[in-house]
């Protein structure tokens, strides 16, 4: 090998170790919940529409305050003393769209479309001045008149990416914000608590109240089982966050509970 090759190598190889090292202290900083999490949120019209932009457009400040107030509660629930533990802030909208996943589960093809994803979101425009944040979530808004149902949102607990589909409608922001929270929750490491062939929350650790008799319906649901069961065969998403609460292995997996 070349001089030159020999010195790009190496370059390549302090640049991964420096990453490595970045994330690693990152990720010990947000497990430690002593200082707030900062989350920034960028919009992208998903489908190009004026609804979707008309709706961009009014998005402000307060609009995912909801989810601060949600993960506030719940941390001081599960006995986490920072008062305020995440920070969601709205960065400029995003006009490129966020690679998209593949169509197969297998390992080499999420592995590839997961750097893909971490080099998008390095790389794309964030506007003059990006917020100072840990994680990034970019929300993709479709017309709720054009789009009956959408794919599903991801979260990326290798580089805080996540990537929401939502419906751009004031009337499903309470929903859209179950959504952000949910994805959220997976850049810190947290899994899901449903069946993945049905949707429906697994017993017990994806129910609000496993104990309850009868134990359907429930009242709430649980952010990651993502559903408040209804029967055994039948959920519905909540309509705001105040209908959802943290599950104790949820708040283990984040780094709320240590023991």
């Amino acid at each position: 090998m070349s001089a030159a090759g020999q010195l790009r190598r190496a370059l390549l190889l302090v640049v991964l170790i420096l990453v490595a090292g970045g994330t690693w202290l990152a990720r010990h900083r947000a497990a430690s919940w002593e200082d707030t999490l900062w989350v920034a949120v960028y919009p992208v019209n998903g489908d190009g529409s004026e609804a979707s932009a008309r709706h961009i457009a009014g998005l402000d400040r307060t609009s995912f305050q909801p989810i601060d107030e949600f993960m506030a509660r719940e941390a001081a629930r599960q006995g986490v003393a920072l008062r305020r533990p995440v920070h969601v802030v709205l960065g400029d909208e995003v006009r490129e769209q966020p690679p998209a996943p593949p169509d197969t589960r297998g390992t080499l093809a999420v592995i590839a479309w997961s750097l893909r994803l971490r080099w998008w979101s390095w790389r794309v425009d964030k506007g003059p001045d990006p917020p100072p944040a840990t994680v990034a979530i970019y929300v993709r808004y479709f017309d709720p008149e054009r789009h009956g149902t959408l794919a599903h949102s991801l979260g990326l607990r290798e580089g805080f990416i996540g990537v929401v589909n939502a419906f751009a409608s004031k009337a499903q922001q309470g929903s859209n914000q179950v959504v952000i929270a949910h994805e959220l929750m997976h850049t810190l490491g947290a899994a899901d608590r449903y069946d993945p062939a049905t949707n429906q929350p697994a017993w017990p650790e994806g129910f609000a109240d496993p104990h309850a008799d009868p134990p359907y319906p429930q009242e709430r649901a649980t952010l990651m089982g993502g559903r408040v069961p209804l029967s055994p065969y039948e959920s519905r998403i909540p309509d705001t966050l105040d209908e959802v609460v943290v599950g104790e292995r949820t708040a283990r997996e984040i780094g709320w509970i240590k023991s």
